[in-house]
């Protein structure tokens, strides 16, 4: 059986041009090339095919039936051909993909989606794909590759893995709106010595529970723990009911249920606690470089708002 191999897009587009043309001068002048090598081209053509697809005349050239039915299809192939350039450039540009982010908790509720919105606006053909996942998850999902980029608090050092802190926020104490301390402009960890707190994350890794307990044990404060929570919205939703008070980020804050009350937090060792994105460090994807340049350029914003703001 004898085999012809398919024409390339070089020569669709040789045959195109002198199919609309249907005279060889015209066409090799709008190709840019002498007559001679588009003749020897069309000729190729017809024998890698072994159809006749020009008839040729004294006033130029025809199509065969074979050569009207190849024009037919001709557009669509060069179509899909152009589309699959453009594609593959804006995907090497970092235009176009999916981007999967892990995210968790109380930054959920404004730093993260500021981010992701802006990201989105920049670059709206890339699709954001959101991972509600612990620190432990993120740091397996990332080392498996089925996120590209996490956010969390607190992260340890892992091998093959960046962290880069994005902002730092200060913490804020959530209280009932019967509470006497909610008088006060400011609460520091000694006002809350013995007073029922609820505690989050309750996780096997360090998180802010762990940073509250150090804290009050830092000041020889005695923390009375009335619930441990997996979560921030349980963790407001509690104190809003009267179950007791919480330590939480300034994110965080942006919970307004009815019945609570947020005061800024004084201690000694927990000031603020940092937001970061992890990611691994051996991911080239032009995607991820665009998506940390401007979570780089967010926090150089934020920073320069705290500074105005006199908050350290």
């Amino acid at each position: 059986m004898q085999y012809h191999a398919g024409m390339d897009l070089r020569q669709m587009k040789y045959f195109v041009a002198l199919a609309e043309e249907l005279n060889f001068g015209r066409a090799a002048a709008r190709l840019h090339m002498a007559q001679p090598p588009l003749t020897r081209q069309i000729r190729a053509i017809e024998e890698q095919l072994g159809a006749v697809l020009f008839l040729r005349t004294s006033r130029g050239v025809e199509l065969t039936e074979a050569g009207r039915v190849l024009l037919a299809e001709a557009p669509n192939v060069l179509s899909l051909a152009r589309r699959a350039e453009d594609r593959t450039r804006q995907a090497g540009q970092g235009l176009i993909g999916q981007l999967d982010v892990g995210i968790f908790g109380s930054a959920v509720l404004d730093v993260i989606p500021r981010i992701l919105a802006r990201f989105h606006r920049d670059r709206p053909q890339v699709k954001i794909s959101l991972h509600n996942q612990t620190k432990a998850e993120q740091i397996q999902a990332l080392r498996e590759r089925r996120i590209a980029v996490g956010f969390n608090r607190l992260v340890p050092e892992e091998p093959g893995l960046a962290v880069e802190v994005v902002l730092r926020e200060r913490m804020m104490v959530g209280l009932h709106e019967s509470h006497p301390l909610c008088a006060r402009k400011v609460v520091s960890v000694r006002d809350l010595h013995g007073q029922p707190m609820i505690l989050y994350p309750n996780l096997p890794m360090p998180g802010l529970a762990q940073e509250v307990m150090d804290a009050f044990r830092a000041d020889g404060v005695r923390l009375e723990i009335a619930q441990q929570v997996e979560d921030v919205l349980t963790c407001v939703a509690l104190v809003a009911s009267g179950f007791g008070s919480c330590i939480t980020t300034e994110s965080a804050a942006s919970l307004r249920l009815p019945g609570i009350v947020y005061r800024p937090f004084r201690s000694a060792l927990l000031k603020d606690l940092e937001l970061s994105c992890l990611y691994r460090q051996d991911d080239t994807s032009p995607i991820l470089a665009d998506f940390l340049a401007l979570v780089r350029s967010f926090r150089s914003e934020a920073r320069a708002a705290r500074e105005t703001r006199g908050t350290p």
